[in-house]
This record gives C-alpha cells, sequence and structure tokens, in this order.
C-alpha cells in the first residue's frame, strides 16, 4: 500500500471515530481531495491572482509563478481526458481575464496554432475549448483584432468535416457566434468599422452554413444537432446585427433551412411525439452543453422568428407562409414525454401551459403569432387554411384507427388558441373559425374523456378563447358541461380545461345558468379547492372569482359556503404572495357582490382583532396579510362598514407603525390607514369620542413614517397616507402644513428608494395647488428640496405636471438662483463597460430652475405626443420595405409646418389629450390617491397649452432665453401646443 492508499484508508477509519473534533477533521480532508485538482487551482486563481479581484486573499501569486503556471496549463491543453481539458480551458480563461493580452501576449498566437495543428486533435479540441471560453467576455477593443486573425482558422476548421468531427466543428462555430455578439453589440456605436469587418467573412460562412443545412436532419444523431444549432446561432446573429450585407447572401440559405425545418420535424415525430427514437432529452456533452433534440428544435424557432419579424427577411417567408405555418402546427403535438408528466402531476400541466415554459411547443406558438402580425391577412390565411388541413388530417388519422390522431388535432386547437386575439381582432377570420370551431366540437365531445383527458381539456378552453364566434347553444352547452366535469370524477387535465373554460365563459353566462346551477358549482369548486396543489390552487381561484361575479344575487346564499374556504385558504398561505393574494381577489369579490359585504366582514373582524392587536405572537406574514385584508375591506365600503372595522383596527394599526420593526408590517399598515382616512374622512374623527386623539394619532404615524433616520422601505406608502389627510382633512392639516414641509424635506433629502421620493414630490406638488393663488410664498419653503425621483403613473405626472407649471408662471427670484440636472455629458465614444464606468461615472451639465421645469413640461408633451403616434410606429418597418429606403428618418413629432399641412394641429391636440386620459385607465393608480382628488379632472394637454402660452406672452424675453436650452423635439413639443 503507498503513501497515498495508506492517507485514504486512515482518514475513511477517522471518520468513523467517536471523537467529534477527529471525526470533523476527517470529513473535511476527504471532502478537500474529492474536489479535482483543476478545481482547486481555479479557486486559487480566483483568490490569489489579481489583487483587485473581489474576494482576493494575500498572498498574491509572484510573478515568476504566474508565468510557470501559465506555462504548465498550456501544456495540458492537449489532455485526451476530456473532462481534464475542459478544467484546464477553464483555468486558462480566469487567468487571461486578468493577465491577456498585455501580460501574456503569447496566448493567443500559442492557441491558433493548436488549431492549426490537424496532427493533434486533443489539442484542437482543448485551443477551442479556451477560445470560447474566452471570446465570451471580451470587449470591444479586443474583438477587432481577434476576428481578422482568427476567423479563417475556424473557417477551416468547420469547412473540413474529413479532418475535424461534429464536436470540434461545433466548437468553432461557438467562437464565431460570440465574437459575432459582441460585433452586434459595437455596431451601435462602430456600425461602419463592424460592417467593414465582417462583409468579406459574410460569404464564405453563409457558403459553409449552407453545406451544413442542406443535407437532412439525422435521427439519433446528437452531434448533428449540435452544430446545426450552433449554424442558426451564427445566422441569427448575422441577420440582427448585420442585416443589410447579409440579405446579399441570404439567398443561398434559404434552401438548405428549408430542408432542415422540413426534415426535423419527421425526426422530431419519431423521436419525442412518438417516443420511439432517443431524442437524448436531459442530456449534456462533456463541456455541458445541451444534445437533445427539443433544444435544437427550439433554436431552429427562434431563428425563424428572427426571419419573420425582421422587414429585410419577412418577404423571403411570404413565398412560402403556409407551408411554414403547416409545418409549425406539426410541431406543437404534445411530445411522449409531456404526455406522461402531465398525466401524472396536474400541477406541472398547469404551470407548463401558463407560464410559457421552454419548449417546442411554446417556441412554434410564438412564431405563429409572429407570422400573423409581420404577414398581416396573408399569415390569417395560412393559419385558417393550415388548420382545416391538419384537422383533415387528424380525421384521417382516426378513421384508420390510429391511437395518436387526436395528437394533431390538440396541437392544432392549441394552435388556434395561441393566435385567438389576433383572428378574432380580424373580423373577416371570425365566421370561417366559428364554423370549423363548432364542426370540430361537436364531431369530439362524443369521445371518450377518458382516453383523450388532454383533447378534451382543449376543447373546453377553445370554446372559451373562441365563444364570441361560436353558437350560443354551443357555448352554453359546454358551460353547462364544465360545471359538471368538475364535480366528476375525470382525469385531472380535463378539470383543468373546465376550470379555464369556466373562469372565462362565466363572466358573459346568462343569469338562468349561474342561477340553476350555483350549488353544485360552487360545492364543487371549494371541493376542488380543497383537495388542489399549489398551482392549480390558483386556477380554482381565478375560477371562484369569475363565478362570484357572475351569480349576482344568487351570492348572498353561497356567502357562508365559499367565505369560509377562501379565509381558511388565505390563512394557510398567507406567506405565500401569489395565492394569498388569489384569495384576497375572491374575497374581494364576495365583498362586492350584492348582499355580501356585511356578512363577510362581520365573519372577518372577530378573527382580524385579535392578530392585530398581538402582532408579536402571530406566524410570519399574517400580520401582514391580515392589514392586506383590512384595507380591501374598507375600500370603496359603505360608511357603516368604514366605521365597523375602524373601531375594531384603528388602534392596533397605529400602534404597529409606531412600534413595529417589520418593513412588510409598516407599509401594509400605512395603506390600510389612508384607506380608513379616505373612507371615513371628517366623521373619522368624531367615532372614538375624542377627535384629538385621532387626529393626533393619525400625525404620530405621519412623524414616524417621516422619520429621516428610518430606513426608505419602512416608509413607502407614506406619501398616500399623507394626501388623505391632505384631501380629507384639510382644516386640521392647515395648522401643521410649515412643519409637514419640513419634515418632508428631511426625509426625500435621506431617501433611498426612488418610488418614495416620487411620491413625496406629489405631496409637494399637491401643496402647490393648494397654495395657490399665493404659489410664491410657498415657494419660500421649497428652495432646498433635492430635484430627485421619477413620477410614475397618469395622476402622479398630472399633479406633479400642472403643480410645475404653477411653480413656473410665478417667475419668483429664487427659482433662478437654484440649479438642477441638465444634459448628459458624452465621454469618448465606446462600449461603456463595467470598469470603464467605474472609472468614469456619467456627468452631467447643470441648468437653473426655470429651464429644467419648462424642459419637463416638454417632456410632459413628447410621452403624450409619443402615445398618439405609437400605432403608426408599429407599421413602419414594415412600409419602409414596401416602399423602398424611405432615405432620412424623420421624427416622430411633427415640425411645425409638417403639423400645419399633415394634421390639424386642434384635432391632433385633441388625441393628445384623449391618449393621456386613456393612459389612465392601466390598472396601476393608486385608488385612493386619483379617485378622491379633483385635481385628476384637468385635462393635462389643456392646462399645459394655457399655462405655457400665459407664461410666453407674460415675459417673451425670459421666455425665449429658457426656450433656446431646450433640445429640438421639446422645442416642436412647446411650439406645437402654442400654435393650437
Amino acid at each position: 500500500m503507498d503513501q497515498d492508499q495508506q492517507w485514504l484508508v486512515n482518514c475513511l477509519n477517522a471518520s468513523l471515530d467517536p471523537n467529534h473534533q477527529v471525526r470533523t477533521f476527517a470529513e473535511t480532508s476527504l471532502q478537500q481531495a474529492s474536489l479535482q485538482p483543476a478545481v482547486l487551482l481555479k479557486q486559487y486563481i480566483k483568490k490569489h491572482w489579481n489583487e483587485d479581484e473581489e474576494g482576493f486573499e494575500h498572498p498574491v501569486v509572484p510573478r515568476n509563478e504566474k508565468a510557470s503556471v501559465r506555462g504548465l496549463l498550456l501544456a495540458l491543453l492537449d489532455d485526451p481526458y476530456k473532462k481534464m481539458c475542459t478544467a484546464v480551458s477553464v483555468a486558462v480563461s480566469t487567468i487571461a481575464q486578468y493577465d491577456w493580452p498585455d501580460d501574456w501576449p503569447e496566448l493567443l498566437p500559442f492557441l491558433l496554432s493548436l488549431i492549426n495543428d490537424q496532427t493533434k486533435l486533443n489539442a484542437v479540441h482543448g485551443a477551442l475549448r479556451c477560445l470560447a471560453l474566452i471570446s465570451s467576455d471580451m470587449d470591444d477593443k479586443m474583438v477587432p483584432k481577434m476576428v481578422p486573425v482568427l476567423f479563417p482558422c475556424l473557417h477551416t476548421i468547420v469547412s473540413s468535416p474529413q479532418v475535424y468531427d461534429k464536436c470540434l466543428r461545433s466548437r468553432a462555430l461557438s467562437i464565431v457566434y460570440n465574437c459575432t455578439s459582441m460585433l452586434g453589440v459595437m455596431s451601435g456605436v462602430y456600425k461602419t468599422e463592424t460592417s467593414s469587418l465582417m462583409l468579406p467573412m459574410l460569404q464564405p460562412w453563409m457558403e459553409q452554413f449552407s453545406s451544413i443545412l442542406k443535407h437532412p436532419v439525422p435521427s439519433e444523431d446528437p452531434d448533428d444537432w449540435s452544430i446545426r444549432m450552433e449554424v442558426l446561432k451564427c445566422l441569427n446573429q448575422f441577420i440582427q446585427n448585420f442585416p443589410i450585407i447579409a440579405e446579399t447572401h441570404f439567398v443561398v440559405i434559404v434552401g438548405p433551412l428549408w430542408q432542415t425545418f422540413v426534415s426535423s420535424l419527421e425526426v422530431y415525430k419519431r423521436s419525442s411525439i412518438e417516443g420511439v427514437e432517443d431524442s437524448y432529452d436531459g442530456r449534456y456533452d462533456s463541456d455541458g452543453a445541451e444534445k437533445s433534440l427539443e433544444s435544437f428544435v427550439i433554436q431552429l424557432f427562434e431563428f425563424l422568428l428572427t426571419v419573420v419579424g425582421s422587414p429585410r427577411f419577412v418577404k423571403v417567408v411570404m413565398n412560402n407562409v403556409k407551408e411554414l405555418v403547416y409545418y409549425t402546427i406539426g410541431f406543437l403535438q404534445m411530445t411522449e414525454q409531456q404526455v406522461h408528466t402531465w398525466s401524472l402531476d396536474a400541477n406541472q400541466y398547469v404551470a407548463d401551459e401558463e407560464d410559457n415554459t421552454y419548449s417546442c411547443r411554446v417556441s412554434g406558438a410564438l412564431l405563429l403569432e409572429e407570422i400573423i402580425t409581420f404577414c398581416g391577412m396573408e399569415g390569417i390565411d395560412a393559419v385558417t387554411d393550415s388548420v382545416k388541413r391538419r384537422i383533415s388530417e387528424s380525421q384521417q388519422e382516426k378513421d384508420n384507427g390510429s391511437p395518436g390522431w387526436w395528437r394533431l388535432r390538440e396541437a392544432t386547437l392549441f394552435a388556434l388558441a395561441s393566435v385567438s386575439e389576433q383572428l378574432l381582432q380580424a373580423e373577416v377570420s371570425g365566421p370561417t373559425i366559428g364554423n370549423m370551431l363548432e364542426q370540430i366540437l361537436t364531431d369530439d365531445v362524443a369521445t371518450g374523456v377518458h382516453d383523450y383527458p388532454f383533447l378534451f381539456a382543449r376543447l373546453f378552453s377553445s370554446v372559451a378563447k373562441f365563444s364570441s364566434v361560436i353558437n350560443n347553444q354551443v357555448t352554453e352547452h359546454f358551460l353547462y358541461a364544465a360545471i359538471k366535469t368538475i364535480g366528476m370524477n375525470v382525469p385531472p387535465p380535463v378539470k383543468v380545461g373546465a376550470c379555464r373554460a369556466l373562469s372565462q365563459l362565466l363572466p358573459d353566462a346568462t343569469r338562468g345558468i349561474i342561477q340553476h346551477h350555483a350549488l353544485d358549482l360552487f360545492s364543487s369548486l371549494t371541493e376542488l379547492l380543497n383537495n388542489a396543489s399549489e398551482e392549480t390552487m390558483h386556477l380554482v381561484l381565478e375560477t371562484l372569482q369569475a363565478a362570484v361575479k357572475a351569480a349576482h344575487e344568487v351570492s348572498a346564499s353561497i356567502e357562508p359556503v365559499v367565505s369560509p374556504t377562501i379565509l381558511n385558504m388565505w390563512a394557510s398561505h398567507v406567506s405565500d404572495p401569489f395565492i394569498s393574494i388569489d384569495a384576497l381577489e375572491v374575497l374581494e369579490a364576495i365583498k362586492n357582490a350584492p348582499g355580501c359585504i356585511h356578512p363577510l366582514v362581520s365573519r372577518v373582524l372577530p378573527y382580524i382583532g385579535p392578530i392585530l392587536s398581538n402582532p408579536q405572537q402571530q406566524p410570519d406574514g399574517l400580520v401582514a396579510g391580515s392589514l392586506d385584508l383590512v384595507t380591501m375591506l374598507v375600500k370603496n365600503a359603505p360608511t357603516d362598514v368604514v366605521k365597523a372595522v375602524y373601531q375594531v383596527s384603528f388602534d392596533p394599526v397605529v400602534r404597529i407603525v409606531l412600534q413595529s420593526d417589520d418593513h412588510s408590517e409598516m407599509q401594509n399598515a400605512t395603506q390600510c390607514l389612508a384607506a380608513l382616512v379616505s373612507g371615513g374622512k371628517q366623521d373619522m374623527l368624531a367615532w372614538c369620542g375624542d377627535p384629538g386623539f385621532t387626529m393626533r394619532s393619525l400625525l404620530d404615524v405621519a412623524s414616524r413614517l417621516l422619520d429621516p433616520d428610518l430606513e426608505s422601505s419602512g416608509s413607502l406608502f407614506v406619501g398616500s397616507f399623507i394626501l388623505q389627510l391632505i384631501l380629507h382633512l384639510p382644516s386640521q392639516m392647515a395648522q401643521h402644513i410649515r412643519d409637514l414641509v419640513t419634515a418632508l424635506i428631511r426625509r426625500m433629502q435621506s431617501s433611498q428608494i426612488s418610488a418614495l421620493k416620487s411620491s413625496l414630490i406629489l405631496i409637494f406638488a399637491r401643496l402647490v395647488h393648494l397654495s395657490a393663488p399665493h404659489v410664491e410664498q410657498f415657494i419660500d419653503l421649497l428652495v432646498s428640496i433635492p430635484a430627485e425621483g421619477e413620477v410614475q403613473g397618469a395622476y402622479q405626472i398630472k399633479v406633479t405636471t400642472t403643480a410645475l407649471a404653477l411653480l413656473l408662471l410665478t417667475r419668483h427670484v429664487e427659482l433662478g438662483n437654484i440649479n438642477a440636472q441638465g444634459l448628459l455629458i458624452k465621454s469618448e465614444a465606446g462600449i461603456t463597460t463595467r470598469s470603464r464606468a467605474k472609472l468614469r461615472p456619467d456627468q452631467w451639465t447643470s441648468m437653473p430652475l426655470p429651464a429644467k421645469i419648462l424642459a419637463i413640461l416638454a417632456d410632459a408633451l413628447l410621452e403624450i405626443q409619443e402615445q398618439v403616434d405609437a400605432d403608426n410606429e408599429q407599421d413602419s418597418d414594415w412600409e419602409e420595405i414596401q416602399n423602398g429606403d424611405a432615405g432620412d428618418d424623420e421624427d416622430f413629432l411633427y415640425s411645425a409646418d409638417a403639423t400645419s399641412h399633415n394634421r390639424p394641429t386642434y384635432e391632433y391636440l385633441d388625441a393628445m389629450a384623449k391618449a393621456f386620459n386613456e393612459d389612465q385607465e392601466d390598472g396601476y393608480e393608486d385608488e385612493l390617491l386619483s379617485a378622491a382628488d379633483p385635481l385628476n379632472e384637468i385635462n393635462l394637454v389643456n392646462y399645459l397649452h394655457e399655462s405655457l402660452a400665459k407664461f410666453s406672452e407674460s415675459d417673451k424675453p425670459f421666455f425665449q432665453h429658457l426656450f433656446q436650452s431646450l433640445t429640438k423635439p421639446q422645442q416642436n413639443a412647446i411650439e406645437l401646443v402654442l400654435r393650437r
């Protein structure tokens, strides 16, 4: 027994020693020995090679030792054991990050000498692996130097299948991909230089890609799939980053690409769909790259997505779009693995269907959407024609007794569902789709639900997607069937489909159906909820919400059945944000249903009161969740409900804000108090018998939340709370305005969160409006406010923008004494890497505050104009191809002349105002803020027009001075409204 063997035996014996210290030492020694030497070397390099590296530990490796290590590593690149070779390559690339090219200039010449030596293929593999790692982390200075010398060597490897196997050729292509990706990033700054660099290389590479793709895709050959996948990745970069020069050579690719696409479907069908051949799912090569057929097909779809989405290349697809759609539907069939997994795990079925997981099925559906988007009616016609062909083929398979006939039928329905919105928007396709679906539904509903569960699930969801173009009798039949199905003993996927159908059909269902089946429906759903897993729980809760909203007056009778179940579900999953939010939305639907709010509140308050009164004794998340529940009950509730909630919760919620260190509890408590103030208004002050005590409690809350020493996260929603105090308790707050402004300034100066800053800016803006017409007096309190923070949301933008307009109109002398951040000073040309950003942080000009305010008002107009012009921008790329090159790009803003000739200014401004008002309906506004504030009724465009006109007329020289400091688009925007 040699020394190493004896050491191993001793360590193994010591690991069984009863002495804990001896046993721990032995286990640690064995663990260290299990690590590969190359891995230890990589860790050593990370810790000791570079003193500037994060995590560096002394001592630093001496220069002579570094040179020795580098030389020894390069000598090991031809190791025949591929995993060792990969580990050495990782170590080399890690050192290269620090030493190459300055301290290691011989690295690239040495690697090039290895890949050019056809007699040592192991060395070629090591060098390529090393170059692949290095090329994935190069900057814009190294790539242009490397590409001219490296690409010819790589082309020799890729074009020599008689010398190099597919693995080596794939590795060479991965380096081409890495370099081309970096050149693409650079092309934004160095467009001419990068195009000139790629121009002479593009043709030979395109020809080589063509020779690889032109042969039919073989079965059970992952090496062939891998090299085609690398070709597709490179092509993707070529047409994305160098479309003009790639377009010239693209024709040579079209035929081979089609050959690869069509032949891969047959291989995919045998390997993945039918499972009779090996698809290599879940297997990887020695470098960690995936070898599966699925990954290759997904890459194929990704490339086709790029082609279809490019105005330059989509015209090639247009010639054969029907066949492209036809074959794509074939790829959407469920694989044998999916059928197996989803049959055993409905949770996974729901997750994969809803989350659009990484799969061939999802990629194919995305391609169909893109085809309709960029091909218009021709794309829609291609989809409808292909659907008819595939339905006919599946019927033939069914008639011939093929057991897998249902897969193609299900895939076709899945394809239709994936583009349902686009098809329904194109009204001409509605009747065609409706008639086709009615026939399919009538035929397939008679098949066995236990024999074809996934087809039945798809039938249900198809009815829901296309209910607007399907006969009402068919829709009602399936709605009734879905209600029955969720209470039957059927496979889980069928119940999933039934829930999906119910959640979408119930909102438009006739009241008679709900009334007749309400008890069965809610009983089945609550039972289903009790047995649901996480993903299916979300679906059932969504269905319950739709059922409650559709139940109308029946809701009061089912509230005692549903509410306890949902409350228990909410309480047991309160720490899960997804499930608890879903449960809360169901409870909110019950609250809003006729006759349900009082019994629901009576059910909740006895449970919530003790939780809020003893927050320290509750499990994690329950207090914060309970505050959310209370807030939901109070919003838009009758005064008697708000009072009942106040009497149980006001004092405990105030104590939580004043005493808690849990930021989520403080945030939710702040929102809860804001809702109570909004609902109770002046009446709330008298509900406890002592108006002074209630007001002092509210001010104490404001004082804690505005404490500059409090972490910003705890104060996040203080803006909403204070705004409710200002809006609903104005007389009580008036005497505290000066102290409030001081506290707001201090809180803003210490704030670390932009959302908090923006909410505080909103308060200042509202106070500006309240101070009118004596805005000058209020300005004296604002001169030290930092000009920071970003305001988001239509209501917040409206209040702050109009407040800035008011400030500008005062022409207060103090405004001119304040400087604000101006324009970004552009640094030297080049890509901004992280290291450069650290050395040269962004620098900005300085500008007087009045000029900054005018610029902000102009930017607000630009934002609104952009909304008006958004629809036109969608088609601009396609129009460029149809009409040829359009020459110089026009600014999306109309110049003064263009406006007067092309579109009447008044109508355009009217459209701008309408667009901004529509933007307020985005669902993200704080209801408490926007609903109660009369400023929300302001027409922003009209307000800005009047303010800017008044400002320009009152002091034309001053206005012209500020106007000259604006950018050209900002000047155009202001000129547009002034010409009204």
